[in-house]
């Protein structure tokens, strides 16, 4: 199993790069970004 413990980091790395590019083509970034806006805001009292 430690043989393929680096191949497994990369692995992961490389798929979760791809799934944050994908997201960012997608623009799902501006939903997530205007979730935690609105979620602020109702902590705080203002939204």
């Amino acid at each position: 199993m430690k043989k393929y413990r680096k191949s497994i980091q990369i692995a992961v790395l490389a798929m979760a790069v791809g799934m944050i590019a994908i997201g960012i083509r997608m623009e799902e970034f501006r939903d997530v970004l205007y979730k935690a806006v609105m979620i602020c805001m109702e902590c705080i009292g203002i939204g």
